[in-house]
């Protein structure tokens, strides 16, 4: 078993996450400083990976990430309001409070890894392999893909309806060069 975090290093940790990163959400700032100067609920926070597992979590990031700005999660319930995760929080300070961080490098940053703990709610089948991340984007490539391509259609239709030559080709130019990308990107039956 792990030596518990000291809620002195977690307070620092978080002091100087504070100072370091710009958040996504302003509210995420108030709960951290609320976290901060609040001992008792201090010595509950777990801060995790994959905190989504967790019955009680938040998942909080940075602007220079791209992850969601802000989430809570109680009993497998997700909320973005951060109001609520707040309220959440001051009623229930005994209860255990996981907390993932999202920032630029985090998975490298030292300071981050000397608060860091086991997440205990991951599944022991829960691996995400690379060929499951190649496989997600193909899958978002392809509706996006599949959006744009209507919509382009869509305002051609429009074009020969007003019979608007110089934008009709201009969609059709546009249309041909999002086919052509498509086209030279991967698929999954080539996976």
């Amino acid at each position: 078993m792990h030596t518990p975090i000291s809620v002195k290093d977690k307070k620092k940790f978080l002091q100087w996450f504070l100072n370091n990163y710009q958040l996504k959400k302003r509210e995420s700032v108030w709960i951290l400083n609320y976290l901060i100067n609040h001992h008792e609920i201090l010595e509950n926070v777990h801060f995790v990976h994959d905190a989504k597992f967790c019955m009680r979590s938040i998942i909080i990031t940075s602007q220079c990430s791209k992850e969601v700005p802000f989430r809570f999660y109680k009993n497998h319930l997700v909320t973005t309001d951060a109001e609520k995760a707040f309220h959440d929080i001051r009623l229930n300070q005994h209860e255990s409070l996981y907390i993932q961080l999202n920032f630029n490098k985090s998975n490298q940053n030292h300071m981050y890894a000397s608060v860091l703990e086991e997440n205990p709610f991951v599944p022991d089948d829960y691996v995400i392999t690379q060929q499951d991340k190649d496989n997600a984007t193909i899958l978002l490539d392809n509706s996006l893909f599949e959006f744009k391509r209507k919509q382009l259609l869509a305002e051609i239709d429009q074009t020969l309806d007003e019979q608007d030559r110089d934008k009709f080709n201009k969609l059709v130019l546009e249309l041909r060069i999002l086919e052509a990308k498509m086209l030279s990107q991967p698929s999954l039956q080539e996976q």
